[in-house]
């Protein structure tokens, strides 16, 4: 490859080096802001329809016919060996592969003026603040759902959490007619660390730390839930005292949920809900009602910033919480936590596809982009290939 072809092909890259400069440039301004992120978001594709689509083909386009004009009117006379032509090969993939992914640039421009306005740290911020308020912001029907209002949620304060045990019981009420109902019974989940060795023999050692907790060896064994190796220890969760989270005064319903609304990116999940347990716990029954009515004014300026509508006030929201957690028997269905919840359920999932799953080639263009790659590179190269044969023959009759 002489010095004048270099050159040109230098000089072919730095211009493709400005236009995806320039697209990026354009997906950085084109970003509209959180207000209109919604499911439909998505790196760009090709649509063939919009602005950038249209002004992609005609620069992809423009770009290639100058410089196939330029390279096969200057640099396609020299006689060149297989290798030679090899290394040009490779160099017209490259260009073909450069002149088609713009689309790509400007995705990236998109995706940087994203995370310049809602930094990683600040979307783990409003996730952490809906992950603890979650439970106040179902719909009132919810609170009735067995699935997902329950003892079996309640992660804090200790003996929690429990497991459940139904028993059904039958009676006969003295028609001739057998009656059965089913009857729930909590138990704590307590953990017991003691030596591998230990726990194989059940030495006096280990019975005597059985002792102490008012468990004989067999009676373990039978409340076993499950057993871990940790190192030359055993680490045993097993079944302990009966509780009545039922009855617990500081027990109301929005403890009994521990869903997660949108969980933090490579994070525990059970450490994420433990933590937002203690924080409810907390605003619920430690604090005063004054931080819980900040938390709802966060949230309001949440739905504000994400453009979610909402009938939310905070003061209000704020005594209906209180009220319902001093009112643990009464129905819970006229709490006024109204909000858009799909909207802003879509946001987030769109917001965690945008950060931690970007398609900025995406999967239904893939066939079509390589094939346009391939087609493009095979066209440059056969016509280089062709005028350069043709100028040697010329240039040898």
């Amino acid at each position: 490859m002489d010095r004048k072809l270099k050159r040109f092909l230098i000089k072919s890259f730095a211009v493709l080096a400005v236009v995806h400069f320039a697209y990026f440039m354009y997906g950085y301004v084109k970003f509209k802001g959180l207000g209109d992120i919604n499911i439909y978001t998505e790196f760009y594709r090709f649509k063939f329809y919009d602005d950038v689509s249209i002004s992609h083909v005609f620069v992809t386009g423009l770009f290639l016919f100058f410089f196939v004009i330029f390279l096969l009117r200057n640099h396609s006379k020299k006689r060149n060996g297989l290798s030679k032509n090899l290394g040009i090969g490779i160099v017209l993939l490259l260009i073909s592969f450069f002149s088609l992914t713009f689309f790509i640039s400007y995705s990236f421009g998109f995706n940087a003026k994203l995370r310049t306005e809602l930094p990683e740290k600040d979307l783990n911020k409003d996730k952490m603040l809906l992950n603890v308020l979650q439970p106040f912001l179902y719909n009132y029907t919810s609170y009735s759902s067995e699935k997902l209002f329950n003892p079996k949620n309640i992660l804090y304060p200790k003996p929690y959490p429990v497991v459940e045990l139904r028993d059904t019981v039958y009676y006969e009420p003295g028609n001739n007619k057998d009656y059965s109902s089913t009857e729930s019974r909590y138990y704590s989940i307590d953990t017991l660390t003691i030596l591998s060795s230990d726990h194989e023999k059940l030495s006096n050692k280990s019975r005597s730390v059985l002792d102490i907790l008012g468990l004989d060896a067999g009676e373990l064994e039978k409340r076993i839930i499950s057993k871990k190796e940790i190192g030359d220890s055993t680490e045993i969760i097993f079944q302990g005292i009966e509780v009545h989270p039922q009855y617990d005064e500081k027990m109301c319903i929005f403890l009994e949920n521990r869903l997660l609304f949108s969980s933090l990116h490579k994070v525990p999940e059970r450490g994420q809900q433990y933590q937002n347990a203690v924080k409810r716990y907390n605003l619920l029954y430690k604090y005063s009602q004054d931080s819980l009515l900040y938390s709802f004014q966060r949230l309001d300026v949440l739905f504000k910033k994400y453009n979610i509508e909402t009938q939310i006030v905070p003061k209000e929201l704020t005594k209906d919480v209180f009220y319902y957690r001093d009112h643990q028997q009464e129905p819970l269905n006229a709490i006024r936590n109204t909000h858009e919840r799909g909207d802003l359920k879509d946001k987030f999932v769109t917001l965690d596809r945008l950060f931690y799953k970007p398609n900025y080639l995406h999967p239904s263009i893939v066939g079509f982009f390589i094939g346009a790659v391939i087609g493009v590179w095979f066209i440059l190269f056969l016509l280089y290939l062709i005028w350069n044969f043709r100028n040697r023959k010329l240039s040898s009759d």
